[in-house]
């Protein structure tokens, strides 16, 4: 499934939701959370991140705790009001589909 423009918002929930988490803790959020729709590839999430974090909306720190070393990503408050504007676009903007669809429209099956 494309997630192109929508990334970021699923990102700053799923940080929002489980506080600090390093990027294959968020993929897999992301995969359980959609019921395998966004099984996304390490390739487009941490990208993502990076962005983010340079856009001042996570902070990342490593952690030397664990066997390996991983970079943990955390919300700034930058971060969440980035958030709720995001969702409320996306309610504006499902919205105008929903309409632009009709009552009819649902989810396609095969």
């Amino acid at each position: 499934m494309d997630v192109r423009g929508h990334l970021d918002l699923l990102l700053l929930t799923v940080l929002a939701d489980a506080g600090p988490a390093h990027g294959y803790a968020l993929i897999a959020a992301l995969r359980e959370r959609s019921r395998g729709a966004f099984d996304l590839p390490e390739g487009t999430v941490y990208p993502a991140l990076h962005r983010l974090e340079r856009d001042g909306l996570v902070v990342s720190h490593w952690e030397h705790a664990v066997p390996r070393r991983r970079r943990v990503y955390a919300l700034t408050s930058d971060g969440r009001h980035a958030r709720v504007a995001k969702q409320g676009e996306w309610g504006v903007f499902v919205a105008g589909v929903q309409s632009v669809l009709g009552p009819a429209a649902g989810p396609v099956t095969a």
